[in-house]
This record gives C-alpha cells, sequence and structure tokens, in this order.
C-alpha cells in the first residue's frame, strides 16, 4: 500500500479496535478560520464523515484527542455519533491512557492518525501509527503507514478503509451502495 509491507499493515490493521483522530490537520486542512465575531470555522471533508459511519457500522469506534477546543468540532463529532472527544488536551499522552482505560483496550488495539509533533507522543504507543499525506516529514518518518489523501481531504476516509480492508468488513459496507 504505502510505506512498508502491506502484509505487515493489514496484520496490525487487522487487530485495531478503535481509531482516534487528531482533528487540526487531520479531520481538516489545519486552517483556522476565526469571524469578526470571534467564532471558530472549521471545513470538514464529507467523504471522511462517511468512511467514518462505515467504519463505525462494522464494530470499530472512533475518538478525538485534539489539543483545540471548539464548539464546531463539538458540533460535528455529535453529527457523526463520536462520543469519545477529549478536547483541549496539551498532553494528549493523557488523554490517550484516560481513553485506553475507558474502554478497556491495550495501546496495540488502537491506531492513530495524527499530522504534526504533538501527536508523535501518542503514535509511538499506539499498535498502529498513521500520518496523512502532508503531514510533518518527522510523523511521516515515524508512521507506519501514510494516507494517499492529504488531511481534510478524504485521509480519514484512507485510514477507515485501510481498518476495514484488514478486518474484512470493507466489501460488506461498500455493499450497502451498489
Amino acid at each position: 500500500m504505502h510505506k512498508i509491507n502491506t502484509q505487515t499493515i493489514l496484520s496490525k490493521a487487522k487487530n485495531i479496535k478503535l481509531l482516534i483522530c487528531d482533528v487540526d490537520g487531520v479531520m481538516t486542512d489545519g486552517s483556522l478560520f476565526f469571524g469578526d465575531n470571534g467564532l471558530e470555522y472549521k471545513a470538514f471533508h464529507s467523504r471522511d464523515g462517511l468512511g467514518i459511519i462505515m467504519l463505525q457500522r462494522s464494530g470499530t469506534p472512533l475518538a478525538i484527542i485534539t489539543a483545540r477546543t471548539s464548539e464546531v468540532v463539538t458540533h460535528r463529532m455529535k453529527n457523526l455519533n463520536i462520543d469519545l472527544v477529549f478536547q483541549g488536551q496539551l498532553d494528549k499522552v493523557k488523554a490517550f491512557e484516560q481513553l485506553c482505560e475507558q474502554v478497556k483496550l491495550k495501546p496495540e488495539q488502537v491506531a492513530y492518525i495524527g499530522d504534526d509533533l504533538v501527536d508523535l507522543p501518542v503514535m509511538k504507543q499506539v499498535g498502529l501509527a498513521i500520518a496523512v499525506a502532508d503531514a510533518h516529514e518527522r510523523v511521516i518518518h515515524f508512521a507506519d503507514w501514510t494516507t494517499t489523501h492529504k488531511g481534510g481531504h478524504g485521509a480519514v476516509r484512507d485510514a477507515c478503509e485501510l481498518l476495514m480492508e484488514a478486518q474484512g468488513t470493507l466489501e460488506e459496507q461498500f455493499s450497502v451502495y451498489l
């Protein structure tokens, strides 16, 4: 597929029980828009949303760990039925440890998709570390796998489809629409 042996990646992805996503630079392109009223705006890609829905339907939940706090993120996550939302997490490892304890998973059962240096401490602990195509070069170097698409442009969908392919649920999810 991408960075290293496809079988190795699929083997790691087969055991994943939770996908954790960063937001800015992963679910969005990293741009931050502020209106004169101080409100924050972000653009999310609809294909990522459908990938998330398919992954959830196939039995793998998603979680969010992000350093920023935003009402826009709260709204989008409610829209996608993502309940495991950790915003304002400057120490992402602490949030990751709390999340693993909450859902009763070992770090090797978790995948994390990130784009920047602040994501590396968690990426070093998970079973499958994923970088978006336009991630910082050190994040790409460390990642087990790199998406085809850039953050905010379908990268999350790439990760969702990888997990479903490895777990044998991708064609079933596609068949809903065919």
